[in-house]
């Protein structure tokens, strides 16, 4: 039996009209290289542009309600 390690990565969406940035959870299928600064989909269905320099979970305030518990 293979054991999967599920990894997260963090990604800011924009500001979009009176919603504020925030941090989101994106689940890795590929090497974070490969995702250097593109946009992703997120765990709660955002699109927002993955920073492989931050960790998942952000230490911010500005992080998705949505995408922390699916992010557990």
């Amino acid at each position: 039996m293979m054991l999967q390690t599920i990894v997260f990565a963090a990604a800011r969406s924009r500001a979009h009209g009176p919603t504020a940035a925030l941090w989101h959870a994106v689940e890795l299928h590929r090497p974070a290289a490969e995702v250097d600064g593109a946009c992703e989909l997120t765990l709660c269905g955002a699109l927002a542009r993955v920073s492989p320099e931050q960790q998942w979970p952000v230490a911010a305030f500005d992080v998705c309600p949505a995408c922390v518990p699916l992010a557990r």
